[in-house]
């Protein structure tokens, strides 16, 4: 236990930096109210995390600790985005094998509680109890789609089919659950893979062993979910807020920053479509095709973060149509490399985001009140795309149910239909209006007050610093 009343949490995150980057959010609210926090990762993924505030350098520290290299996986490759969809199995085998080296770690450590992600559910299975450490399930997936994904035990959905309609252990109305095509296409993540455990049984037993369960969520906008994940789960579950991304400024302006901002200084107020799906979701070449002839025919002012492949052992990079950049030139901005979006999406100049729905992007567009247009590609961005339709949030690219295909008609009419016409100022104001509910600083000082307090009152005193082998 740490020396005074303060805590030292110890945090792994899932190997996306989707996760690792709510984490982190995590990470620094806690320190900021004085406890100690060590955050575990890779090497070359903690090199690739945003820089922190000097002032919580004394409470939150980083700990690297190598991927256990595994057949099939490329070098270097320690994140999702580093290689193609169909080698992230072999990720997990490798994260899989972190299981007893971080066991290794907190034997020597004073931690009172370790914050695990979906993909370690032996974290709460095994090494906690084992030493003696209490463990929470911190979910950056909503409680809507834990909430959808049900219990442990129970769940008679086998087909795909199974997960296009509300499950019956939710007692009201909703619309939250996958489209076919949705589904199909991430249909590996409930039949299995090659570590034997699938993605679905991950996330099951991570919550069911798990102490307690954190989730990403404030009562005021998913209460009915939170408690319908409390039902599922049989134990206490903490919304600790939407966990809005804050910048550290250092004060050394980025050049790439200023590039883009004299650009965006030189467009007309709220038109210009932000384009970006995240750092795993890459669309394939027929939708990629569509996604641009969609921007040309909008007529609106873009500024696409393009990811033509996931990383450098993907073998079906995309390319943009012959001519349209320079067809849109002036017009639009192609941007292979990082781009701050956060900055990006405060400009004025910004009136809307064509997004895959990602919960950090939807929070993101919310702080800084742009439009959201939805076009999903894998994991939970399904889920969340019914939750952010049901609230008038956000609207949808139409699609076919089947295969998911869309045109580039429908990409221009929804561009527009959001960012400009009448019809679509719903969209608009209802971000709007959803704002403070993500992010009031202090209601969500209030939900990790509250939060800390019960890891404070609920750590082991009794720890016992026995060998473990796992």
């Amino acid at each position: 236990m740490a020396a005074d009343n303060n805590l030292h949490i110890v945090i792994f995150p899932w190997l996306a930096f989707g996760h690792m980057i709510p984490y982190l959010e995590l990470c620094k609210l806690i320190a900021q109210k004085g406890h100690r926090v060590s955050f575990v990762s890779t090497p070359r993924n903690i090199d690739r995390l945003p820089k922190l505030p000097p002032h919580l350098s004394p409470f939150l520290r980083f700990v690297g600790i190598p991927l256990p290299q595994v057949e099939n996986l490329p070098p270097n490759a320690e994140a999702t985005t580093d290689v193609p969809y169909d080698v992230v199995q072999y990720l997990k085998k490798a994260y899989d094998d972190l299981k007893q080296p971080l066991a290794d770690f907190l034997r020597t450590t004073d931690a009172d509680w370790v914050l695990y992600d979906f993909a370690s559910y032996w974290l709460g299975q095994e090494i906690g109890p084992s030493l003696g450490i209490k463990t929470a399930f911190f979910s950056i997936f909503t409680p809507e789609c834990l909430g959808f994904f049900g219990p442990m035990s129970g769940d008679k959905r086998t087909k795909p089919e199974d997960f296009t309609v509300p499950p019956e252990w939710v007692p009201f109305p909703t619309t939250v659950a996958y489209r076919y095509f949705e589904i199909k296409k991430i249909f590996d993540s409930v039949a299995g893979n090659i570590t034997g455990v699938s993605d679905l049984d991950r996330l099951k037993m991570s919550a069911h062993y798990s102490d307690i369960v954190a989730v990403r969520a404030c009562p005021e906008f998913n209460q009915e979910w939170i408690e319908v994940l409390g039902d599922i789960c049989g134990k206490t579950v903490f919304p600790i807020g939407q966990l809005p991304t804050s910048e550290y400024d250092s004060g050394d302006e980025n050049p790439a920053w200023q590039r883009i901002k004299e650009w965006l200084d030189k467009q007309p107020k709220g038109l210009v479509v932000y384009v970006a799906f995240g750092s795993e979701a890459k669309p394939n070449q027929h939708e990629l095709t569509e996604i641009a002839l969609g921007l040309e025919k909008s007529e609106l002012p873009f500024f696409w973060v393009l990811r033509t492949r996931r990383g450098p052992s993907d073998p079906d990079p995309i390319e943009l149509p012959d001519g349209f950049e320079e067809r849109t030139k002036g017009r639009g901005v192609v941007c292979t490399t990082w781009a701050p979006q956060l900055k990006i999406l405060g400009h004025e100049s910004v009136g809307g985001i064509l997004t895959h729905a990602g919960w950090s992007s939807v929070v993101e567009a919310v702080q800084s009140e742009k439009g959201l247009i939805l076009l999903t590609f894998l994991a939970d961005q399904g889920t969340n795309a019914r939750v952010l339709e049901e609230k008038k949030m956000g609207y949808s690219v139409p699609r076919s149910e089947v295969d998911g295909s869309f045109t580039s008609d429908s990409v221009a009419e929804s561009l527009n239909l959001v960012v400009v016409k009448d019809e679509g100022k719903i969209y608009r104001d209802r971000i709007k209006e959803m704002k403070d509910l993500f992010v009031n600083k202090e209601r969500n000082d209030g939900l990790i007050d509250e939060f800390l307090s019960y890891l404070k009152m609920h750590r082991n005193d009794n720890k016992d610093s026995q060998d473990i082998e796992v």
